[in-house]
């Protein structure tokens, strides 16, 4: 049974599970995870909920980057093929995949997940940690992909209960901000499998465990746009002895950094929110040389496209100035690397699927969310691929999304936080964990109650209809 299980009260004081073994003993013998109500879609049984705490232990434990996600994909597609979708594969050119579940005639929903992981070190300590060196599920990719696949475990489980087809998108390079385009362009993903009538996807975030949250109808944008820019800056290189015959590129990179940090307060109004982060600094192999390039990553944040050109444009100003004011030998090279609009989900789609994440874990258990200045390529499935903002009243064409928060901490960290102690590990960061416990029934609970609510009610009709 899906439930609201692991909510703070319910969790061990580590906020996590102990070990991989208990893990996959956290659901009890009757199909139940600990503590909370069956959704509508009715009980899950254990064999399924420990299915997916096994694929999510095995991602963990074998994350790949963007890019290289072939094992991830492999794992994905066998679980699809399990539960009886088509799945497709290499979809877009890169890792990425579509697995169909048709059930006779009616609506169609897209359950979106991501495939690739971080470069980041785990420190977690956790005994299913990655074990790819340098490589981390360090923003919750496995635990989507372990919930998008118990969501359709569930859904054919249940096909006397709804009708239409479900489409399942394995993404890769999320984190890039590519994949999102490249399945709906390269891949021709509507083109080759419809134009679905609603896109769902969540998203793990540092609340409380066994709880959703929403971003409130008529409010900011659930998630910023961004732009994501590689500069790189030429100078002389040379011995670093005779650093009047250089042009030091490193040097320049270091000017460069501290005045891109200004770009934010001199290029938007005090009340506009943004950010500009370099994230990368790249220059030189050793102490005595002086190299003859260095480079740069950066993205910049914002809630309108104006708003990320003006920075883009700002950012781009201060690379050249700085390369000029150092004498350097040639121009620098300032190229957007991939862009993606400001997230703002559907609101009547969302009002749906909260009210069925309501009946799922009880009103105090969906919560309220303020926007944030993290991003995603998710909105281009909205548009179809098609860059720009769609901006508040979305365009005839678009296609409704819903996307929601799931959150992740356990009961322990959660106290010591609030108390003022360790903070909570964020995204991206070292020791982000997940409790797994919690945080997987529900949200195989929270995709398949909102897949439902895209999907019509009732059984589907003659036994050919499905595949």
């Amino acid at each position: 049974m899906v439930t609201a299980a692991g909510t703070a009260k319910d969790a061990d004081d580590d906020g996590h599970a102990t070990g991989a073994e208990a893990a996959r003993e956290a659901v009890r013998e009757d199909g139940r995870a600990p503590g909370g109500r069956p959704p509508g879609g009715g009980p899950l049984p254990r064999p399924l909920l420990r299915a997916a705490v096994e694929l999510y232990l095995d991602l963990h434990a074998h994350p790949e980057l963007s890019g290289h996600e072939h094992r991830t994909a492999d794992r994905l597609a066998a679980r699809l093929a399990e539960h009886g979708c088509t799945v497709t594969r290499s979809v877009g050119g890169g890792h990425g995949l579509v697995g169909v579940l048709r059930n006779g005639p009616g609506p169609t929903v897209l359950l979106r997940t991501e495939l690739d992981a971080l470069p980041v070190t785990e420190a977690t300590g956790l005994p299913y940690a990655s074990t790819t060196p340098g490589v981390m599920h360090a923003c919750g990719h496995d635990l989507h992909i372990a919930a998008v696949a118990g969501a359709v475990a569930h859904l054919a489980a249940t096909r006397d209960s709804w009708r239409g087809t479900v489409l399942v998108v394995g993404q890769p390079e999320e984190e890039t901000l590519r994949g999102a385009r490249s399945l709906l362009t390269e891949g021709r993903l509507y083109e080759r499998f419809g134009v679905p009538d609603a896109v769902l996807a969540q998203h793990a975030a540092p609340l409380p465990a066994g709880t959703l949250a929403h971003v409130p109808a008529g409010g900011p944008p659930l998630m910023a746009g961004s732009l994501a820019v590689e500069a790189v800056l030429h100078g002389r290189g040379g011995h670093a002895a005779t650093p009047h015959l250089n042009v030091d590129p490193v040097l320049m990179a270091a000017a460069t950094v501290l005045r891109l940090r200004t770009v934010v307060a001199e290029a938007t109004a005090p009340a506009e929110q943004a950010v500009l982060t370099v994230g990368s600094v790249r220059a030189g192999e050793r102490g005595n040389i002086t190299p003859d390039h260095a480079e740069l990553s950066l993205t910049v944040r914002a809630f309108t496209e104006e708003a990320l050109d003006r920075l883009a444009a700002a950012a781009e100003r201060v690379v050249r100035a700085e390369a000029a004011a150092s004498g350097a030998p040639r121009t620098p090279e300032f190229t957007v690397t991939a862009r993606s609009p400001a997230l703002r989900p559907d609101p009547a789609l969302t009002a749906r699927v909260r009210r069925a994440h309501e009946a799922l874990l009880g009103p105090g258990r969906v919560l309220d969310l303020a926007g944030s200045a993290a991003t995603e390529d998710f909105p281009h499935f909205a548009s179809g691929g098609q860059s720009g903002d769609a901006g508040p009243g979305a365009s005839a064409g678009a296609v409704p999304v819903a996307y929601w928060m799931l959150g992740t901490t356990g009961a322990g960290p959660w106290r010591t936080a609030r108390a003022g102690g360790t903070p909570v590990p964020p995204n991206h960061a070292p020791g982000f964990a997940p409790d797994v416990r919690a945080a997987l029934p529900v949200g195989i609970g929270a995709l398949a109650a909102a897949a439902r609510q895209v999907l019509d009610p009732g059984p589907a009709g003659s036994p050919e209809g499905a595949s």
